[in-house]
């Protein structure tokens, strides 16, 4: 409400000056005056705001009892995508607790093992969205990308993964 009535000074005092000459001159100072209190009150407001803050509330934790090693995965293939770094991974998550599973990261290690010497080519993480009731199995299907030269794709992929977090909820 304070706004409009702002506002409507603002415009009565811009017409006024492009009306009549003298007011013009005057316009100036009035407009100026009244810009330098709008930033006084904001700046009092703001100091005011600052000080009345008060801690933020701590972040709801993750239910007690679910944990990575709650999370199980089974059949996890990995198959090359289009793009020659890009895989594409497929598997089932079986909830082992008694909270319903929301998501998980996982962590997949590739090296590349000709022979019997392995060279890791990298790391990647992806976030997986899937619920998951306590007890229960989903299937997940996620993307991977790797840092390896165009060109030069591994002749001998290894994987390792793990289940690096995850986020449960009560069931209802």
């Amino acid at each position: 409400m304070l706004w409009l009535i702002v506002l409507l000074v603002a415009v009565a005092i811009v017409y006024l000056a492009a009306r009549y000459s003298r007011f013009r001159s005057q316009a100036e100072l009035i407009l100026s005056i009244a810009v330098a209190l709008g930033l006084i009150v904001a700046f009092v407001i703001w100091l005011s705001d600052r000080g009345n803050q008060q801690a933020s509330a701590p972040e709801p934790t993750r239910p007690a009892g679910l944990a990575a090693a709650d999370v199980a995965l089974e059949g996890v293939t990995f198959e090359r995508n289009q793009s020659e770094r890009s895989y594409r991974v497929r598997g089932t998550v079986h909830n082992g607790s008694s909270l319903a599973l929301e998501y998980f990261r996982l962590t997949v290690t590739l090296e590349d093992c000709p022979g019997r010497a392995c060279e890791r080519i990298g790391d990647d993480t992806a976030l997986i969205l899937v619920r998951v009731p306590g007890g229960q199995s989903r299937p997940f299907e996620t993307f991977l990308t790797f840092p390896f030269r165009d060109g030069e794709p591994p002749t001998a992929p290894k994987w390792t993964y793990e289940v690096s977090q995850v986020r449960g909820a009560p069931t209802h």
